[in-house]
């Protein structure tokens, strides 16, 4: 009865208000690493903040976080997690073009089945958002769907709209039928991405989902493919907190960080910096441009990284560089984004990337090339630069006026303003609820 006087509230077309029992439950692979997590959970927490009972659901809960509920726990469930990653790459293994694309590409074809959790049971809403490498297969989708309850899926990649590759590159097969596929090492009529792009097909057909996506480009695309054209869409940014990455005394960040006071510093960061859609490639290029060509920027210029570095991979870097491998501690990460001068995106292919919106939020400007949604959030020449793709000359001209030609002050307290605007919690969570909203009240 409470569910369906809820429903009846709905239909007035009024938001829901602080104070209001809806449940939501938020799926993702885990809580921490990687952008969907990040974004996942500052997501939980803005809803949580509007006065929802939003909880996160996940296999592995890496941190003791309020709110954070792991499918299962101890050495016996991890174990079982590991066995389910490990199958799911075995069957893809004898299918893979190169160990380089291997997680390029989730088959799905193992995962636990979560369809009967308390969370999921009492939950209004079921909250999609990154689920691959083990987590949820496609089977455990369709007893999660089978419970008739309102979806609501948040895509980060191309996954849910392919035959499940998470970024297409330049293959466009998926608007229609997915074949041939490029990451498969014998593509053809019926390979793998075909077959995986029927299941799907079946799986989706009468589920009334309302999917969301980060950027404009990335509706685009799954609003044109054959597996979600049909479903209701929302384009809706990941939240942030600016209350917490906001602009903090450089020359602090850098004494806390160890850094030098009287340089330029670039940062550059990826879950993997090796990962080649991340484009490191062309950054080194860049590099080598400007230490060529400008000795101001030879003499005068050092480099930041975190992520996952491969052992004396920053011997390869053209300049000096300081490597922070993976930062797990939030405020070391915002004196990082307030130690650099600029961050650059070298990426070939990419949403809306957290990294970029934490930049921004900071007041550091950031120098990318023009893709995915990155060109949504980076005003060109405003608040940061927008390199032309693929062209290592661009990016070095781009980080060069960023540096030395531009109104560095301007354009960071631009980019700083575009995020409080657009991408705060509480702007992206009443956004949220208006979706939530409508999923109820079309149940």
């Amino acid at each position: 009865m409470q569910n369906l006087s809820r429903i009846y509230y709905l239909k007035s077309n009024d938001l829901l208000q602080k104070g209001t029992s809806l449940k939501i439950v938020l799926i993702n692979k885990t809580d921490v690493g990687g952008g969907a997590a990040v974004a996942a959970n500052r997501l939980k927490e803005a809803l949580c903040r509007e006065g929802v009972e939003a909880t996160m659901l996940v296999q592995d809960a890496k941190k003791q976080e309020e709110g954070v509920v792991a499918v299962g726990e101890g050495f016996v469930h991890r174990q079982k997690a590991f066995y389910r990653f490990v199958m799911e790459r075995l069957f893809f293994l004898p299918h893979e073009k190169n160990a380089l694309e291997r997680f390029a590409f989730s088959p799905a074809n193992t995962g636990i089945d979560i369809s009967r959790h308390p969370l999921v049971l009492e939950a209004d809403i079921i909250h999609l958002h990154w689920v691959n490498q083990g987590f949820l297969s496609l089977d455990s989708l369709k007893k999660l769907f089978a419970l008739g309850k309102p979806i609501v899926w948040t895509l980060h990649d191309m996954w849910s709209f392919t035959g499940g590759c998470h970024y297409s590159g330049s293959c466009l097969e998926f608007l229609e039928h997915c074949a041939y596929c490029p990451f498969l090492k014998k593509p053809g009529k019926n390979d793998l991405s075909a077959r995986l792009f029927d299941k799907k097909k079946a799986l989706y057909k009468k589920v009334p989902m309302h999917v969301v996506t980060c950027s404009k480009w990335l509706k685009s695309l799954s609003n044109e493919s054959t597996l979600l054209r049909s479903k209701k869409f929302h384009q809706i940014p990941n939240p942030i907190d600016t209350d917490f990455y906001q602009p903090r005394d450089k020359m602090q960040c850098r004494e806390r960080l160890g850094l030098p006071r009287d340089k330029k510093l670039l940062l550059f960061g990826a879950a993997n910096v090796e990962d080649t859609r991340k484009g490191m490639r062309y950054l080194l290029e860049a590099l080598d441009i400007l230490k060529e060509s400008f000795p101001l920027f030879r003499d005068n210029v050092e480099l930041l990284v975190f992520g996952k570095i491969p052992k004396g991979k920053e011997k390869t870097f053209p300049f000096k560089t300081h490597s922070f491998k993976f930062v797990s501690d939030p405020n070391v990460l915002v004196d990082l984004y307030n130690a650099a001068d600029i961050f650059v995106l070298p990426s070939l292919q990419d949403n809306l990337p957290n990294t970029v919106m934490e930049s921004m939020a900071c007041g550091t400007p950031v120098v990318g090339f023009r893709i995915g949604g990155v060109p949504e959030m980076i005003a060109h020449e405003k608040s940061g630069f927008l390199a032309e793709v693929r062209n290592s000359l661009s990016l070095a001209t781009g980080m060069y006026e960023t540096l030395f030609l531009s109104d560095y002050e301007q354009k960071g307290a631009a980019a700083r303003a575009k995020v409080v605007k657009c991408y705060s919690e509480k702007v992206v969570a009443q956004r949220y609820l208006k979706v939530y909203n409508e999923a109820l009240a079309n149940r």
